[in-house]
């Protein structure tokens, strides 16, 4: 484990949250009024005189380390190397006003370093049930990878022009840590075929993964429709208000107009049922759009391991459905 003097901290904590974001991650940046601002993936998160408050969730802190930790998921030593590696990038940063249009400024993605194997993710992504030939594919094409020194799972989501935009990260051991990694651009997050008319949405990576192995093992062939993940969604707060679409669903169909079905199949959680209903309303007079959460369990990962349990596909008859022991 890496280990940081007193100084260093001291130097990691004196980085603002409002230097952070220009430096890396200037598209999450909203100017609000004066010198107030907020972020795009949580508007309720107000930065201002070199402080920042997240008034839905009642907490706050002075310290990009702060933000890192406490709403990105980061742990503390990933977050302080973050910081601290890059210390030089946040000198001289000349303040920017950001609009809520200002969506092609550019942000660096900083991607944790690979492992020379990717033994743990193997281990624990087939340990969920998902195929073990999906996996060597993702990770074959650069979309998955086992990083260090945690042995986190890294699943990467790129540009059109091929170029990593996007890195979320999974915890391979019981302690089920996630995050995103710094400079992460959700446009651009996890996805597989970006061609097709009928687009399957997910939460999550994993998510998306289980629900291939899962139509892979009913079919016997490899669902060649475009899906993506979201990273994550948020229910809509106590006003009731209709949330704004998720950034990586608007980007992907903004450039992929042959999109004529949205299959979502996101969680069955108050927070997926109302993002589903969100989307639909929002996408209803464009497309045809078609709930379809997982049968049982929470998310597909759930639905993929009772079946696993159960040796075998409700929807297979006696067919052996084979997951690993």
């Amino acid at each position: 484990m890496a280990f940081y003097t007193e100084e260093q901290i001291k130097a990691a904590r004196s980085i603002d949250l409002l230097t952070y974001l220009q430096t890396y991650e200037p598209t999450e940046l909203i100017h609000v009024r004066g010198d107030t601002y907020c972020t795009r993936e949580h508007d309720s998160l107000k930065i201002s005189n070199g402080k920042w408050m997240w008034w839905s969730r009642g907490f706050g802190g002075t310290s990009a380390l702060d933000y890192l930790v406490k709403v990105k998921g980061m742990q503390f030593t990933d977050a302080m190397k973050i910081l601290i590696d890059n210390s030089e990038d946040f000198q001289n940063v000349t303040p920017k006003i950001c609009s809520k249009d200002n969506r092609n400024a550019e942000r660096k993605l900083l991607l944790p370093e690979k492992s020379e194997t990717n033994r743990e993710v193997i281990k624990y992504l087939t340990g969920r049930g998902i195929d073990r030939d999906l996996i060597d594919a993702c990770i074959h094409r650069g979309v998955l990878f086992e990083s260090l020194p945690y042995h986190n799972c890294v699943f990467v989501g790129f540009d059109e022009h091929g170029i990593a935009k996007y890195a979320s990260y999974r915890s391979t051991n019981e302690l089920r840590l996630m995050g995103e990694a710094a400079g992460s651009d959700k446009r651009y997050s996890f996805r597989t075929n970006a061609d097709g008319r009928n687009l399957h949405v997910f939460e999550s990576a994993i998510d998306l993964l289980s629900y291939m192995t899962v139509i892979h093992e009913q079919t016997g062939r490899w669902i060649a429709d475009p899906m993506i993940s979201l990273g994550g969604v948020y229910a809509p707060g106590s006003d009731k208000t209709i949330c704004k679409l998720p950034v990586a669903l608007e980007n992907m169909l903004q450039n992929h107009p042959e999109v004529e079905t949205i299959s979502l199949h996101l969680d069955n959680d108050f927070a997926g049922r109302s993002a589903t209903e969100n989307i639909s309303l929002q996408l209803r007079c464009n497309y045809k759009t078609i709930d379809e959460p997982p049968p049982v369990g929470k998310d597909y990962n759930d639905y993929l391991m009772a079946l696993c349990q159960q040796g075998r596909s409700r929807k297979m008859g006696a067919a052996r459905y084979d997951c690993p022991r």
